[in-house]
């Protein structure tokens, strides 16, 4: 058999769907190869776009997403999506070609020791030099990808090793592991740190937004009394619409959601990373109790330091802590604490205007999408309105990075979140600057029908940073930029473009949109006028921060 052939069934044998990519002169074997395979490739417009629709397919299956490149420019073109997956906490694997190892006749031409340049920031990676070795790197590198933590692996396939011949092999057998769990004396002295705490609070991160433990999750805080806190990428696991959830850490400065954190005595961390929302943040005197709960050990970090750790499998953890606990009523400060919140954030008045603000962005966009539906969310200044403003009624529906942070990330969310739920909105929220990045691929979201609608927020300039720049007292300097006609841009690739305009507003677009079959980009310009007031917004939350008003909880 060949060597290529036997690659593709081992990739079948764990599951591939689809292989995100652009192929290359050195990986045509392997492309024949996929011709006859019931894996689907996609042929993205760019491999950074590949890689990114590779990692959002990790993030909302838990299986390791594939990418394809070739060998030097195309492998390092997906450096940023391989991050990006692996800071993120998403299983990828990146497959890419390379000159052949025995009889090389371009010598230096395109060539990068790409195994090299990928070490750092992948989790395990690999060139394959013989083919009799295909079957164990291609189990291992799923593996490792899936296996907790998270992350990225590399295989590189020379194109001659691509091609040789061998006896036929067959695939190494995926077999599921399950999670190991804690012992009963970890949850014995976890149960008990919980029970002598004054006002406990979960901390729900990025590790947590799993199915299954968000239905533990639930289960757990309606039986405790204990409210909840999620970061960015922890949004949904505990729905917003839950009594006892206290909303989303927005923003790396003093919010409304701080005072939670102020008052609790013992933060119980599930799914926590420090990569996400440093520990500083919320603990910068390292004077809170700490409870890790997480598929493996805590990172140690100068302000991360467990009083108790529970290492292995969330749900059970979550579940067997639940039945060694008494039932408890909620602290009343975080009672208290919930409603103010939800007066600050939600309640307040929000006026229409044109060109729209921020606020009034995320209202219409909420009220838009269904409770399931997927909002994609590129990185910019409205990413921090969507995070505070924006409730989450579902794990994995809030799609964004706050790990790498990366901008251009947004559509190829989006994209792979209706490729795979037709069923279920999908809308991509961009920046200009971000949606420049790989708007390329545009053609290959019209070339796959998707159902994507993209929301693109123009204020012409790089407005985070912008931003950032103000607060800082630095003048107004190198941020700005100039834009084609995003409507004209969208209809020349196939898709329908719509622009918000005075008589017609973004509520309006956007329902015109989601009636409107296929890719559909609404050209939004937005007023960040409120970005100067969210500095003030902030100031006056700290100075709101609740008292401890000193009632201990009560038994139910």
């Amino acid at each position: 058999m060949k060597a290529s052939d036997l690659f593709v069934a081992c990739l079948e044998e764990e599951g591939v769907e689809f292989i995100f990519g652009v192929p290359g002169e050195e990986n045509l074997d392997l492309i024949d190869s996929l011709r006859t395979s019931r894996i689907r490739l996609i042929v993205t417009r760019h491999e950074q776009h590949a890689a990114f629709m590779a990692a959002a397919y990790g993030r909302l299956t838990g299986r390791a997403g594939v990418c394809l490149a070739t060998l030097g420019p195309g492998a390092t073109n997906l450096l940023t999506g391989i991050a990006h997956a692996q800071l993120g906490g998403m299983p990828l694997v990146a497959i890419t070609g390379q000159k052949a190892i025995r009889d090389n006749w371009q010598a230096k031409f395109q060539l990068v020791d790409v195994v090299g340049t990928f070490r750092p920031l992948v989790k395990w990676n690999t060139a394959i030099h013989a083919a009799h070795t295909i079957p164990r790197d291609v189990r291992h590198a799923f593996k490792v990808a899936e296996q907790e933590r998270p992350g990225a692996v590399h295989l590189e396939l020379p194109e001659d090793v691509a091609g040789d011949s061998l006896p036929e092999t067959p695939p190494h057998s995926r077999v599921r592991v399950r999670r190991p769990v804690p012992d009963g004396k970890a949850i014995a002295a976890a149960a008990a740190l919980i029970g002598q705490a004054r006002c406990p609070l979960l901390l729900i991160s990025a590790g947590a937004n799993r199915k299954r433990i968000s239905k533990q999750l639930r289960a757990f805080v309606e039986h405790t009394g204990i409210y909840a806190v999620s970061t960015q990428m922890g949004k949904g696991v505990l729905p917003d619409s839950h009594p006892q959830s206290l909303f989303c850490l927005g923003i790396h400065k003093r919010d409304y959601v701080h005072a939670a954190v102020d008052h609790a005595d013992l933060i119980i961390t599930v799914g926590y990373d420090i990569v996400e929302y440093p520990p500083f943040v919320w603990n910068e005197h390292r004077r809170k109790q700490i409870l890790h709960l997480d598929f493996e050990p805590a990172e140690p970090d100068e302000f991360y330091n467990p009083t108790a750790e529970l290492v292995g499998d969330i749900s059970y953890s979550l579940w067997a802590l639940r039945e060694r606990l008494a039932a408890r009523a909620s602290h009343p400060a975080m009672v208290a604490l919930r409603r103010h919140i939800a007066e600050a954030l939600f309640d307040s008045p929000c006026p229409a205007g044109f060109p729209p603000g921020p606020r009034q962005v995320v209202r219409e966009v909420r009220a838009c999408l269904g409770e399931e539906d997927f909002v994609s969310l590129d990185n910019g200044i409205y990413k921090i309105w969507f995070a505070r403003l924006y409730r989450a009624y579902a794990e994995n529906t809030v799609l964004l990075d706050n790990a790498l942070a990366t901008m251009g990330a947004g559509l190829a969310g989006a994209m792979t979140a209706a490729l795979l739920e037709p069923t279920r909105r999908a809308l991509a929220v961009v920046g200009d600057g971000g949606f420049l990045m790989n708007s390329q691929d545009l053609e290959t979201a019209v070339r796959l029908a998707l159902e994507v609608k993209i929301l693109l927020l123009r204020d012409d300039a790089y407005g985070f940073i912008r931003w950032k720049q103000a607060a800082e007292g630095f003048e107004d300097f190198a941020m700005r930029f100039g834009n084609p006609d995003f409507v004209a841009y969208a209809r020349a690739y196939g898709a329908t473009g719509l622009r918000v305009t005075p008589e017609q507003g973004l509520a309006a677009c956007l329902r015109e949109a989601f009636a409107t079959p296929g890719v559909v980009l609404i050209d939004c310009p937005i007023d960040y006028t409120d970005n100067a007031l969210l500095n003030e917004d902030l100031r006056l939350a700290v100075q709101h921060l609740m008292q401890d008003p000193g009632q201990p909880a009560q038994e139910k």
